[in-house]
């Protein structure tokens, strides 16, 4: 196998932009709405909080990313790896008239990350808060920039140049940072994609919290997220392609979820894993033995699953 790629940095300061969703919310009920329908504890937070979710199904499959950044009135959700105008009618649906809450409607932003040289005398808040911008046209989360779409960039990020789109996807799969469609999706939860905190298990009810807390009380996550990469002259597999170890143990080991060629035969990706193959160090792709042998690593990114934090004292 090739040397490791993954030590890749971009050149030069520079910034990833990412496109996402942000719904309003006011009244004094916000916070206990979003407790119920995130994944992590909402209810109760100071203003000025910001705090990393999910939104999931009733049976604890991933629909997207969220942020919640309350303040005195409510709260904003900041949504990345979904269908913004679905997951409000999906909030749209279960607000009752009792509940003290006001639902804004989906407004379109771009999530700015700056990277590379100077970024750490970028401005920046403490981690786990966030701050308005004086003009109104953003917010910012701890380093990164939350921007209405049509807002012109602060002069402190003009002159950082977008990274481009091959790589920004080297970024991301680089970090193991799950997106849609394929590890965001109907067939996936927080903790199989490294997502673990974002997820409490002791707030109490809220939507697929039956489920993800019966997968911490049992150990029952059955698969994980892996970066792979592998040098050759044609794609190793694309996104859907079985991986497979062993043939005595493990015949179907798993599956490729991101798929990017880069320069000299490179490819890179993202793949679930099962857990019976987790401690193998390479799983070939497709089902014949001369398929491309591709080599799995940790992502960086990567938080364990809970084992046993979801079981009743």
């Amino acid at each position: 196998m090739s040397s490791d790629p993954w030590g890749w940095q971009p050149s030069g300061p520079s910034r990833t932009e990412q496109a996402g969703y942000l719904i309003r919310l006011d009244g004094p009920d916000s916070g206990r709405f979003l407790h119920g329908q995130t994944s992590s504890a909402i209810e109760g937070q100071q203003p000025g909080s910001w705090i990393p979710s999910c939104c999931t199904t009733a049976t604890g499959r991933l629909r997207a990313l969220a942020e919640v950044l309350v303040d005195r009135d409510g709260a904003w959700l900041l949504l990345r790896g979904a269908d913004g105008t679905a997951l409000w009618q999906g909030l749209e649906r279960v607000l009752f008239p009792a509940d003290r809450v006001q639902l804004g409607p989906v407004t379109p932003v771009r999530l700015i990350t700056p990277l590379g040289d100077g970024s750490d005398a970028l401005p920046q808040v403490a981690d786990r808060s966030w701050i308005s911008l004086e003009d109104g046209s953003g917010w910012l989360l701890g380093r990164q920039l939350v921007l209405l779409t049509n807002a012109e960039l602060p002069a402190w990020l003009a002159d950082r140049a977008p990274l481009p789109a091959r790589e920004q996807q080297r970024w991301r799969i680089q970090q193991g940072v799950p997106a849609a469609p394929g590890e965001i999706n109907d067939d996936t939860n927080p903790f199989e994609v490294g997502l673990a905190d974002r997820v409490s298990l002791s707030k109490g009810c809220y939507v697929g919290q039956e489920t993800l807390a019966k997968l911490a009380t049992y150990d029952g996550v059955k698969q994980q997220l892996r970066r792979w990469f592998w040098r050759g002259t044609q794609e190793p597999g694309e996104p859907g392609t079985v991986l497979t170890g062993d043939e005595a143990s493990s015949p179907r080991a798993g599956l490729i979820t991101s798929s990017l060629a880069l320069e000299d035969g490179l490819w890179i990706g993202l793949a679930l894993v099962r857990r019976q193959s987790l401690q193998q160090t390479c799983l070939r792709a497709g089902p014949d033995a001369d398929g491309a042998l591709l080599e799995l690593s940790r992502p960086p990114a990567w938080v364990d699953p809970p084992v046993g934090a979801g079981r009743k004292s």
